[in-house]
């Protein structure tokens, strides 16, 4: 698979931004069939960056109830955190 169809879009929020900051980990959000392997060559093709690890979390779809009744469904996801080696970074995720 290509790295523009794994990486999907990078996560941003507080906690992502904290992480960036403290312990050198990137986030991004992942398509839904790919592996640790796919995701840090996806990453490392795409940015130049060496990877140290990948940790990947992955959010079940749920239903949306309002007053008790089923009216749609939540979209589940995919996330990789990345750490990347000491010294490198990302330009997108810089001045976020």
């Amino acid at each position: 698979m290509d790295y523009s169809k794994i990486l999907l879009k990078p996560v941003v929020s507080e906690k992502a931004n904290e992480a960036k900051e403290q312990s050198n980990h990137v986030s991004f959000y992942v398509h839904p069939d790919s592996n640790k392997i796919e995701v840090k060559k996806a990453v490392e093709a795409a940015f130049g960056v060496k990877v140290e690890s990948v940790n990947i979390v992955r959010k079940q779809a749920m239903p949306r109830k309002k007053f008790g009744r089923v009216t749609g469904r939540i979209p589940g996801y995919k996330k990789a955190y990345v750490k990347l080696a000491a010294g490198d970074k990302i330009e997108i995720f810089e001045g976020v």
